[in-house]
């Protein structure tokens, strides 16, 4: 494996019900490479989008560690973790989660926004937009980029979500069920996008899906089962 640029350590995460409380993963340890694209295989309610909120520091593990490229993420402040998730890290939703009243191109421009200082925003916009532009165009989006959300397909919505998380030029893609709303055959035509990410652009990728099929594009499938991992293989 290359140099890892994400670990896991007895990573365990619990949910409390009422008086009770409900353990969703148990003692989680993995490693993903630099350029890896890794893939969490399991059923429904097995775990998986749980683990890419703590990898993607979404969200605060009960006990264990996150290790992003050598530093302890949990340890840090978290403006820290605020700033890896503007600058090193993009997600890409099952729901796409786009903003029903902006354009594409806007909707693309949204992180850009968010991590520029509002006094500085006039001086830079020209060179986000024309990197947005650049992105949309890379995934078949240029004739679409002044269209709404609901003026596209489920596939365009998929890519539009994906040029928002590529924007900022993410060290690391975190894909959660990215294919989990699509037919078979958009499906296939996110995870060619996907898979050309990491293979020619070099991408790491950390993926959690249901789908044997689609979890074959991944370097290495790892199955994850009532919270538990079965392999590190």
């Amino acid at each position: 494996m290359t140099e890892p640029i994400l670990k896991a350590e007895s990573l365990v995460k619990d949910y409390r019900m009422g008086a009770s409380r409900l353990r969703v993963l148990h003692d989680v340890d993995l490693t993903v490479g630099s350029g890896e694209f890794l893939c969490i295989l399991g059923p429904s309610g097995s775990g998986k989008s749980t683990l890419l909120h703590l990898l993607g520091l979404l969200d605060r593990p009960t006990s264990g560690r996150v290790v992003f490229e050598g530093h302890d993420a949990f340890a840090q402040p978290k403006r820290w973790r605020d700033r890896m998730r503007n600058e090193a890290i993009g997600f890409v939703f099952q729901f796409y989660y786009l903003m029903p009243d902006l354009s594409v191109l806007a909707n693309t421009l949204l992180p850009a926004m968010v991590r520029t200082p509002m006094a500085a925003w006039p001086a830079g916009r020209g060179g986000h937009r024309r990197r947005a532009l650049k992105v949309l165009g890379n995934l078949g989006l240029a004739n679409r980029v002044n269209h709404l959300p609901r003026e596209l397909s489920g596939g365009e919505r998929q890519r539009a979500a994906l040029a928002r998380a590529l924007v900022h030029q993410p060290r690391i893609l975190f894909a959660d069920e990215p294919t989990g709303n699509l037919d078979s055959a958009t499906g296939e035509e996110i995870m060619r996008v996907i898979t050309r990410l990491n293979r020619h652009d070099g991408l790491t990728v950390v993926m959690v899906t249901h789908d044997g099929r689609v979890a074959e594009r991944a370097h290495r499938v790892l199955n994850l089962e009532d919270g538990k991992l079965l392999h590190d293989g």
